[in-house]
């Protein structure tokens, strides 16, 4: 069999997604079996763009001209582009400060260095390409990572969870952190997918998945407006993660 040809990139991010999927440890042998890694800047040498990929699977947001020209070029030669992680599906934490003035926050962050003259407000790489599907979290789950992996096999790509965290919590029982704690939960609005991981450790979810597809706003707002927290709290709470979430 063919080994699918893969090629795996950063753009503006912490390589946290990227390290995800090497922290595979027991599957990655038969990985190598099956995938050709043939461009991974993160892992292997030399990093070269040669011929096409079978898919690009992408990390981080576009802040930099040349994050551009490498995103255009991956889209030009994968049968499928993926967006890889939070940041790469809706722009993610590097987002936050969007619509103030760049200029300032250039100079506040980097000085005088040349390197970042050219940084825009960073963005998701569906404002620039088609993306084929996504993987969301920060970071996402290696399950997840490997289901992907193993659909590519057979040519398919995976479908986008439709639940919220909250329905996780249910399924494994646990306490409520909203309704029976009175903490600023997000999971009734954050797309599901990570087993509640957070909220089974009594952490309340802070959203780094994402929107929901599946979501009833106005009766999640009335639900959080019982418990004392208004509509702008809980807005401005979700959008760290995207900032398009509730425009």
């Amino acid at each position: 069999m063919r080994k699918i040809r893969l090629a795996i990139a950063g753009l503006t991010a912490c390589s946290g997604c990227q390290l995800s999927l090497l922290n595979c440890e027991d599957e990655l042998p038969e990985l190598v079996e099956r995938f050709e890694f043939s461009f991974f800047p993160l892992a292997c040498s030399p990093a070269e763009l040669t011929g096409e990929y079978d898919a690009a699977m992408v990390e981080g947001c576009l802040s930099m001209p040349h994050e551009k020209e490498l995103l255009l070029e991956l889209r030009a030669r994968s049968r499928y582009l993926i967006a890889l992680g939070t940041c790469a599906v809706w722009g993610g934490i590097a987002t936050l400060r969007n619509g103030e003035n760049r200029e300032q926050l250039r100079q506040l962050v980097y000085g005088q260095n040349p390197v970042a003259d050219a940084t825009f407000d960073p963005k998701s790489l569906k404002d620039l390409v088609q993306v084929d599907a996504g993987i969301v979290g920060c970071p996402p789950e290696t399950a997840e990572l490997l289901r992907l992996l193993a659909g590519l096999l057979r040519g398919a790509l995976p479908e986008a969870i439709d639940y919220p965290v909250c329905t996780e919590c249910n399924m494994r029982e646990k306490l409520c952190l909203l309704l029976g704690q009175n903490k600023i939960c997000l999971g009734l609005l954050t797309s599901g997918g990570c087993g509640a991981k957070c909220p089974s450790l009594s952490v309340p979810c802070e959203g780094c998945r994402g929107p929901a597809l599946e979501t009833n706003l106005e009766e999640s707002f009335d639900v959080y407006a019982r418990h004392g927290f208004d509509r702008l709290a809980v807005r401005g709470r979700l959008r760290r993660f995207c900032p398009e979430w509730l425009l």
